[in-house]
């Protein structure tokens, strides 16, 4: 799982280059399935229930699930959240970053990739044998609340492993103490996503893309974590 983190790492850091005014979320996913195969690994989401794409690349008020399209520019002052997963030798790896687009960010945006980065790694923190998920879910929501921001709900985390998608699912807000306790060995996909406005999501027409219900813009940070006997160790860095 090491490995196949690697690969997720390493595709993003190739994606985050491509980043800039007047680049399509199409040529952010043609970078990442270059990339892709240039490590020898497969796609994670491509056909996964029939999602179209290697990413999923969701701007501004675009929570998640996002489908890359040479019809979405990316303009000064946009964010755009790049969520990628791989497979190695049958092992998942699932990481999501948000990043600026240009120089001109607003005060309020930037505070806001801040706020989820530091939510995120807040969670990692809190990752031991014998922790529960809701230590997870309240560290997220601590670090977002004292902001002023809100916690997407609809979504959550996920443990990863042979499959996308394995139980237990981690809400990115609790209370401490509850929920069912870490064991080593566990590995886990930890995202927040977190709106600048309130938390009510909706999906598109589309069926993939979701939006904050009010327009506010939303943030996206990921990394697949795994429990072990000193704590976090995680696999997309």
């Amino acid at each position: 799982m090491r490995r196949a983190g690697k690969v997720v790492r390493q595709v993003l850091d190739t994606v985050r280059d491509t980043v800039r005014p007047g680049a399509t979320t199409l040529d952010l996913e043609n970078a990442a399935e270059a990339r892709l195969k240039e490590l020898g690994a497969k796609a994670a989401f491509k056909g996964y229930h029939g999602f179209p794409c290697v990413l999923c690349t969701s701007i501004n008020h675009e929570v998640v699930h996002g489908i890359p399209s040479k019809n979405r520019v990316l303009k000064e002052g946009d964010i755009v959240s790049i969520d990628c997963g791989a497979i190695v030798d049958g092992f998942y790896g699932d990481s999501a970053i948000t990043v600026a687009v240009g120089e001109k960010i607003d005060a309020k945006t930037l505070r806001l990739l801040e706020a989820t980065q530091a939510s995120l790694q807040a969670a990692i923190d809190t990752v031991k044998p014998g922790a529960t998920l809701g230590d997870i879910g309240a560290a997220v929501q601590e670090v977002v609340e004292a902001e002023g921001f809100s916690v997407v709900r609809d979504f959550v985390g996920h443990g990863i492993g042979t499959r996308m998608h394995e139980d237990p699912q981690i809400p990115n807000y609790g209370q401490r103490g509850r929920g069912m306790k870490l064991r080593e060995g566990m590995v886990l996909a930890i995202e927040p996503m977190v709106n600048a406005g309130k938390p009510e999501v909706e999906v598109l027409k589309d069926g993939w893309t979701a939006i904050t219900q009010d327009g506010s813009m939303s943030a996206h940070f990921e990394h697949t974590v795994a429990v072990t006997a000193t704590g976090a160790m995680v696999l997309t860095e």
